[in-house]
């Protein structure tokens, strides 16, 4: 299970360095072409769109990942380790039930709409920009399902939890 961590961790941070470099080239050329050409270029603008949600999706799934997602603490902290446990485990749960529903479920539903429609400056399906969604959801799923396993053998240290 690490190593499929590890190796979602590699991707996930690979895909967002990428993603990120090209929204900065993408909004840069948007840049160049408004004011120095007079003739903005639109497809640029419609690809910073695609590569803004994706990066904004997939580095949630990320972070959630690193456990670097906000939490507010001061409650938990003050609970008894087992019951602590359990919050942790009921958090990550509730977590798993939001990213099914809303990412997995509400995500591939939208997607399934959106294909039918076609970009109009990229002529290239709306899906595409939804499909983010799902794929995002899966991951943050595994992420969780990975962090209840820590939690249960032990190996977070109480510190982080």
């Amino acid at each position: 299970m690490k190593v499929i961590k590890n190796i979602l961790d590699k991707v996930l941070g690979a895909l967002c360095i990428a993603l990120f470099g090209f929204l900065v080239l993408l909004v840069t050329w948007q840049v160049i072409t408004r004011f120095v050409f007079n003739d903005p270029s639109v497809i640029s603008e419609e690809l910073a769109k695609y590569c803004f949600v994706w990066l904004v999706l997939f580095g949630s799934a990320y972070v959630f990942g690193e456990n670097g997602h906000m939490a507010i603490e001061f409650i938990k902290d003050k609970l008894p380790t087992k019951l602590k446990l359990g919050v942790e485990v009921f958090i990550e749960i509730v977590v798993i039930l939001f990213a099914a529903l809303v990412l997995v479920k509400g995500g591939f539903n939208a997607t399934s709409l959106a294909w039918t429609q076609i970009s109009a400056a990229l002529q290239i399906p709306v899906g595409y920009l939804y499909a983010a969604l799902p794929i995002s959801g899966i991951c943050i799923i595994f992420y969780c399902f990975f962090n209840i396993y820590l939690i249960l053998t032990k190996q977070k240290p109480l510190e982080q939890l």
